[in-house]
This record gives C-alpha cells, sequence and structure tokens, in this order.
C-alpha cells in the first residue's frame, strides 16, 4: 500500500527535524544512537556537543542513549505527533543507556511542547 519509504527517507526528514533544534544554549556533549526497525529501518546517531548538532546515518559506538523503533513509530515521535514518553509507556520505543539523558534531548528538540 501506498509508497515504501526508504531509510534515506526517513533520515532526511529526521535530520530536517533535528536540525532546527535549539541547542545554542547547551553545554556538553550527548550522543544518540537510533535504530529504526521495520520498512525503512536503519541505524543513525544524533550529537549534541556545545551548541552544534550533527545528524550522520552511522553507528555510534560511544552513545549515551539508544533508541530503538519502529520507523513510522520514531517519524511520529519526531515531528512531535507521538509523545516520546507515551510510546516509550506502551513500548512503542526501547530506551537504553542514560536516561536523565534522554529527558535533555526532549527539551533540547521541542517535544515536551506537545
Amino acid at each position: 500500500g501506498g509508497t515504501t519509504m526508504t531509510f534515506q527517507d526517513a533520515f532526511n526528514e529526521i535530520k530536517g527535524i533535528f536540525s532546527h533544534a535549539n541547542v545554542q544554549d547547551y553545554r556538553g556533549h550527548l550522543a544518540i544512537q537510533v535504530t529504526m526497525t521495520g520498512e525503512g529501518g536503519g541505524t543513525f546517531y544524533i550529537e549534541f556537543s556545545d551548541g552544534n548538532v550533527a545528524i550522520e546515518p552511522y553507528d555510534y559506538n560511544d552513545h549515551d542513549v539508544w533508541f530503538i523503533s519502529d520507523t513510522n513509530d520514531f517519524l511520529q515521535i519526531a515531528r512531535g505527533e507521538m509523545n516520546v514518553v507515551a510510546a516509550y509507556t506502551v513500548g512503542k520505543v526501547r530506551v537504553e543507556g542514560d536516561l536523565g539523558k534522554a529527558s535533555d534531548i526532549q527539551r533540547l528538540v521541542g517535544w515536551t511542547r506537545h
């Protein structure tokens, strides 16, 4: 049904969203690895470092936080259509690593608006 989403499509959309994250005031370093499963699945990382953000379609072995989620679910979270805490609660996203830093992510990318 419909158009198939490739990893590149999903990654490009997410990169567009996260590149607008308000990280100017963020001092420190936060590396997030995201593994998306299902159609369009793949792994990429988002790195916040002293006011900069880098998003690349590679593994980041030394990550602080690791999200594992179905591609469509993660896209909904990234767009702000699905609350990440709610998604975590119902098992739509698995979070491994530093949960304190995971809550920093919410603030940085504006997921707390929703």
